[in-house]
């Protein structure tokens, strides 16, 4: 007996060296990414479960030999984890190149494989199913079983009569609790959201010690209704109730007592969203009005409440502490409670009230409050999805005073009007207000601006202190007179979408202190060029500026990202190797089909490490001596540009590691690559439908570590003699090549670790059935990824 308790409690503290171990950057930087990490994580979850049932293992009672034959499972199966992790760590201290090994360290023969990782996840489920005699650990206080996934909880859990806290929360199998959980009654916490408990078990009341209860999901049947909350008045926290529907009476919530429940700071009412057919509205309110919740409530959240109107207590002022209001789907419901004498309330959130048509006077305060400012310490209030409000009647006082962030979303009838004056207003969003015409007249502290599909917000008095602006649609053209008419000094992001009128910048030169500019969809925009931009950092310009042929990039010192995309007129980068582009990082050309060329003495920009051409279907040449003029370039990516036939003369660029070229059959047919030996990460993709097989002998660069074969359409045959000279290919990916049916030549590289072939389906059959032909030229590879499957 002595010796199976202190196991227990040697394992479970050797479990936690174990959460250590899995936790540490080292490891974490080592695995991720791979079908390793993911198998991993699932061991982690269920490392948990075990952890928790030894917790108290020096005070249970081990008795029951079902419960020591399943600690010795779970003992050999965690010394397995241990085990594993020792080969892990050793490899990654040795191996230079640690993102991309992990693989290499699955060898079948020497070292522990994926398969043998698959079936040790496997072992820990079977042992997911709690074993009956759970109910010995008669001891056990602490059991936390969130996040697993555990399916179903025996019976004899209900006789760990000392047990306090059970956590089963985003247990996502779980469908209900245990029939006598009546039996823990010295149980304080139970945790069960987002489970998929459907209702509670029956006579729940009898937990008189239970404190803390995230959640109650109220049963028809009289032993598992809302009563039964009565018999629990030591709740505290955050609670929810849900499945109110289930609620036909009003004395039925009374006996609930929630006004009782003193210690209850964030209360939620929830009903299930379904048909109101036959909803008797009375009783919804009577219903809603019996949950009234005692006077120092902090939060409030209401979902699916289907009353026509809300109860007196809501927003009433005597909910002083009251910091949070949300009201969401309250589809019945024809006006708002009035909320606006809630001393303390600071964020308020509104949805999904479709039968309210009029905000008015009514919402700020009643007339018992007459002399009381309105909403005295709002600091957020979001209104969104209102399908039916037409009307915001504005309130002519000091309503408001520290209202800091407002966002109206999706009202697609409102029309009018807006809060005369928000002195502290910071961030103003409107979206999806089709049919509005509004004015503000002083927002002095306003910082950014969001009105996009929304008709007009005129400002009298522009904010001179905006910083930030996204707008689309009609505003364009009225924010660009704004900007004209004022000489700001703190905007520094401006962007302007969807826009047909002819529209330029004043002067002919961008805001002064403007650090970022996106364009879309603005034809007639004409970009200012006359003049330096000197603290633009980043520029995106996407199917506009159809006057615009040539960008001369001197213009912009300070650049570091420029985005080019759908810009048909657009035919050249104007540069020059005498003005550097010092600052530029990325730069990304897209869907231009009259793209040419890189005019100037090629593109000198010694910080740029991200370079990407696609879908420009007239460009012949990339921009000339780039590995001189672009040494920190790391990334390349070349797409659906079917002119270009060659790399660069005076090669490319030392640091460039990474290459993707899509669709480029010219490219992938030439002998261009001997210039490439500093790539180690290359990705094909086709379609290109006359490549029946690759690789030519020699095409591809030898210092290759990783290479990815995508699409090909006609592809049906892979050459191992284009693989010879790669002695350091260590991984090759090839994916979705349908016709891909033999590989030729004697064998694929002895250093190749991994082989994932997947979307390819003759070849997937002829790798399964170890084909003569097949298997003798892939079975040396350590790890054999088919269809998503090892082997």
């Amino acid at each position: 007996m002595a010796l199976a308790v202190v196991g227990g409690a040697l394992l479970s503290a050797f479990i936690d060296v174990l959460f250590d171990r899995l936790a540490s950057p080292e490891f974490v930087n080592f695995i991720r990414g791979k079908k390793p990490e993911r198998l991993l994580q699932k061991m982690k979850s269920q490392l948990l479960v075990v952890k928790v049932v030894l917790a108290d293992a020096e005070k249970r009672q081990i008795s029951n030999s079902d419960v020591k034959d399943w600690l010795d499972l779970l003992r050999d199966l965690v010394y397995e984890v241990d085990d594993l992790l020792d080969e892990v760590s050793t490899k990654a201290a040795t191996q230079k190149e640690v993102s991309n090994s992990f693989s290499r360290i699955f060898n079948r023969k020497k070292i522990v494989s994926i398969s043998k990782l698959e079936e040790m996840v496997e072992s820990f489920k079977s042992l997911f199913a709690l074993p009956d005699s759970i109910g010995e650990l008669i001891h056990l206080r602490y059991l936390n079983l969130s996040h697993t996934s555990i399916e179903t909880l025996p019976e004899s859990l209900c006789n760990l009569c000392n047990l306090q806290t059970l956590k089963l929360a985003f247990c996502s199998k779980l469908t209900q609790l245990p029939i006598a959980m009546q039996n823990l009654v010295n149980l304080r916490h139970l945790e069960i959201h987002e489970s998929r408990i459907k209702e509670m078990p029956k006579r729940m009341g009898k937990l008189n010690q239970l404190q803390k209860l995230d959640l109650y999901i109220v049963g028809k049947d009289k032993e598992n209704s809302i009563k039964e909350l009565g018999g629990l008045p030591n709740l505290c926290g955050s609670f929810c109730i849900t499945a109110l529907e289930n609620v036909t009476k009003g004395e039925e919530a009374i006996e609930a007592s929630i006004m009782d429940k003193k210690h209850i700071n964030h209360l939620s009412l929830e009903w299930s969203i379904s048909n109101d057919n036959g909803i008797d509205f009375q009783i919804e309110l009577h219903v809603l009005r019996k949950l009234q919740p005692h006077r120092d409530l902090q939060t409030l959240l209401i979902i699916g409440y289907k009353g026509t109107i809300f109860p007196e207590w809501v927003g009433n002022f005597s909910y002083r502490y009251m910091t949070s209001v949300s009201l969401y789907n309250c589809n019945n419901c024809c006006m708002l409670p009035s909320m606006g004498q809630l001393p303390s309330l600071k964020f308020l959130y509104i949805s999904e009230i479709n039968s309210v048509k009029t905000i008015d006077a009514g919402f700020y305060k009643t007339e018992d409050c007459s002399s009381a400012i309105p909403f005295p310490s709002l600091e957020f209030l979001h209104i969104f999805r209102m399908p039916r409000w037409e009307v915001w009647t504005a309130f002519a006082s000091e309503a408001f005073p520290v209202l800091k962030d407002i966002c109206i979303s999706d009202c697609p009838k409102l029309r009018g009007a807006f809060p005369n004056h928000l002195p502290a207003l910071q961030t103003l969003s409107i979206t999806n207000c089709e049919l509005l015409v509004s004015s503000v007249l002083r927002v002095p502290n306003l910082r950014s601006i969001e009105i996009c599909n929304t008709n007009k917000v005129m400002f009298h008095e522009f904010p001179l202190l905006v910083k930030f602006i996204d707008v689309e649609g009609p505003m364009v053209e009225s924010m660009m007179e704004a900007i004209t008419n004022i000489q700001s000094t703190c905007l520094q992001s401006l962007r302007l979408q969807k826009c047909s009128s002819a529209i330029w910048f004043p002067g002919d030169r961008l805001p002064a202190s403007l650090t970022a500019l996106d364009v879309s969809c603005l034809n007639n925009l004409k970009f200012p060029m006359q003049h330096k931009h000197e603290l633009l950092e980043s520029l995106r310009i996407k199917n506009s500026c159809n006057s615009l042929t040539c960008l001369p990039l001197a213009i912009f010192p300070s650049l570091t990202h420029l985005d080019i995309i759908s810009c048909e007129n657009m035919e050249s980068l104007l540069v020059s190797r005498s003005e550097s582009l010092k600052s530029l990082k990325s730069l990304e050309i897209e869907h231009c089909p009259n793209f040419v060329s890189f005019l100037g003495e090629g593109l000198c920009a010694p910080n740029l490490i991200r370079f990407r051409v696609c879908d420009c279907e007239k460009l012949k040449l990339l921009p000339d001596e780039m590995g001189t003029l672009l040494p920190k370039m790391e990334y390349l990516n070349i797409s659906n540009c079917q002119q270009i036939e060659s790399f660069p003369v005076g090669g490319m660029p030392p640091n460039l590691r990474t290459v993707e070229i899509e669709n480029c059959e010219k490219l992938l047919s030439s002998k261009a690559w001997v210039c490439m030996d500093m790539v180690t990460s290359l990705i094909v993709s086709g379609p290109c439908d006359s490549i029946d097989s690759f690789p030519e002998e020699a095409l591809l660069p030898p210092s290759l570590t990783s290479l990815s074969l995508y699409n090909f359409t006609s592809l049906e045959t892979l050459e191992c003699k284009g693989f010879l000279h790669l002695t350091s290919l260590r991984e090759l990916d090839i994916q979705k090549c349908e016709k891909l049916k033999n590989i030729a030549g004697e064998s694929l590289p002895v250093s190749l670790m991994k082989l994932s072939i997947n979307g390819c389906p003759l070849l997937q059959e002829r790798c399964h059935k170890k084909d003569r032909e097949i298997w003798p030229k892939i079975c040396h590879v350590h790890v054999l990824e088919i269809d998503d499957r090892y082997i």
